[in-house]
């Protein structure tokens, strides 16, 4: 043979291998955000580091869509019987990761586990509406509520209610959320490195739209610079939470989409109204009044928000459009305090998580606070112990965030202000009235909109006479993505799916 055929031959197998190699390569999309997920159990923390991690691997009966219109899930239909009775028709041809089928008896495994006050499961509230589940037979499921239930569809789209396969769970006890992790969602769980990243592979027998790439990697990176250079320099190809600093820069750079979605956040100074002197209530609008929360929202935040007037965000259902928030008004504020028996000030302290933006923001309030005779001393926590303790009530003031992700005020309300709810399942201010205990208990149990929508405009006008919070902004969610990337489609919740995303 020749030394020119020889070497034809040589150049031919190379480009077939090279082009077999090509062809077959895994598209690896790698989406970043500020924290590890806490538990990958639905019963876990309720957390969004970890619900966006969790909502690859789990569907729910039914999903809330981009428009936060109710749509089939797990549940192909649905028919409400009674007042207080609901029947779920199950897909036929679901499966789980490990190939067991789906049947109701997994449904009320879920329902019934996420209810149990041994599982100590913070979203809890989310289903405690409900009386009993019964298996109608292995592909229909009857939910009856305690009485009626106004927003029972938008509560069974939230992500804590993603259904469990019951024999994996009951087998892996303890292990279950961190090395075991079974769902029926798009993607199946691989493995977990804590505090730096989680994989996904695609689920290929799913129910829904197959995941259009091989895998998902889930990065933490706290620094939210680091996550716009990674963006930019394609280290990642989808990152959440563009924070101000970076996000000029993004809108400049041909190779990165900035996406701007109004938000159903509401971030928050939390007081312990538990403890003096934030028992009082003349001491917490002291402080409202004290805070310049235009300056943090245009100094730290750089207009990626508007300032809050109430506990739940404009683009939430039931958000009252005539309260006017607190004026910054320290003249205001140190009367009050006089009144309250603080003439002189006090001292306390205020926790934040490692966030940058939360920090920076802790220390305006910090200096507008020292300006009224408070000494406040800023203590950072890493995010598992933050959470852990602000739910015990350990802590006098501390800056969070909370997502209204059904878009119903019932959730932006009900978790946060309801006296059965103090702790980890929301209430970690620890505050709560009988007057709006009563409007939202009887919110959630009307069916008529406008009456629901005048107890709910009462209730905020209780709370933010009450002062449990010192009301800060209702963030605009801000992320980016390669000019790659294809049908991501951003979530006002701040959720997402990413089955339908295309890495070209």
């Amino acid at each position: 043979m020749s030394k020119k055929l020889t070497s034809v031959l040589v150049l031919g197998l190379a480009m077939l291998l090279s082009f077999s190699i090509f062809a077959t390569a895994e598209t690896n999309l790698v989406v970043t955000q500020m924290y590890d997920a806490v538990s990958l159990d639905p019963h876990g923390e309720n957390d969004q580091a970890s619900a966006r991690v969790r909502r690859q691997i789990y569907d729910t009966l039914v999903i809330q869509d981009g428009d936060l219109n109710i749509i089939p899930g797990l549940a192909k239909s649905w028919e409400h019987v009674d007042e207080v009775t609901w029947e779920f028709s199950l897909r036929p041809d679901v499966y789980f990761h490990n190939g067991d089928k789906l049947t109701a008896e997994d449904v009320k495994f879920t329902f019934d586990r996420l209810r149990d006050p041994d599982t100590a499961a913070p979203g809890a509230f989310i289903v405690g509406f409900m009386e009993d589940v019964e298996v109608v037979d292995s592909m229909t499921v009857r939910i009856t509520t305690d009485g009626p239930f106004a927003p029972m569809l938008a509560h069974l789209s939230h992500g804590v209610t993603g259904i469990l396969n019951q024999s994996v769970v009951e087998e892996a006890g303890e292990d279950y959320g961190t090395t075991v992790v079974v769902g029926t969602g798009a993607f199946k769980f691989d493995s977990w490195s804590a505090g730096s990243h989680i994989t996904l592979t695609r689920n290929p027998d799913y129910w829904g739209h197959v995941a259009e790439v091989d895998k998902v990697t889930f990065r933490s990176i706290p620094e939210g610079t680091v996550r716009a250079i990674e963006l930019e320099t394609g280290g990642v190809d989808i990152a959440m939470g563009i924070e101000p600093i970076d996000e000029p820069r993004m809108e400049e750079d041909p190779n990165v989409e900035v996406l701007r979605t109004p938000g159903l956040g509401a971030d928050y100074v939390g007081f312990n109204c538990e403890k003096p002197p934030f028992d009082n209530v003349l001491v917490r609008q002291a402080i409202n009044h004290a805070i310049d929360m235009d300056l943090i929202i245009e100094v730290v935040y750089a207009g990626q928000g508007v300032r809050a007037v109430s506990p739940i965000s404009p683009t939430v259902w039931g958000a009252n459009p005539d309260l006017e928030g607190y004026t910054y008004d320290p003249d205001k504020a140190r009367d009050l305090l006089a009144e309250a028996g603080y003439a002189d000030g006090f001292e306390t302290s205020i926790w934040t998580n490692d966030n940058p933006l939360r920090m920076q923001a802790a220390e305006i309030i910090q200096a507008d606070l020292a300006e009224i005779g408070i000494d406040v001393d800023v203590q950072i926590m890493e995010w598992g112990p933050y959470l852990a303790e602000t739910g015990e009530g350990k802590h006098d003031m501390f800056i969070l965030g909370w997502t209204t992700v059904t878009g119903d005020a019932d959730y932006g309300l009900f978790p946060l202000f309801h006296s059965s709810t103090y702790g980890p399942e929301g209430n970690r201010t620890f505050w709560s009235t009988p007057r709006v205990d009563e409007l939202l208990s009887r919110a959630r149990a009307n069916s008529d909109p406008d009456e629901r929508l005048e107890m709910y405009y009462e209730a905020q006008e209780i709370i933010a006479e009450g002062a449990p919070w010192i009301f800060m902004r209702a963030p605009i969610n801000v992320d980016g993505i390669r000019d790659n990337i294809t049908g991501f489609e951003p979530h006002p919740s701040g959720d997402f799916f990413l089955n339908t995303v295309v890495k070209n």
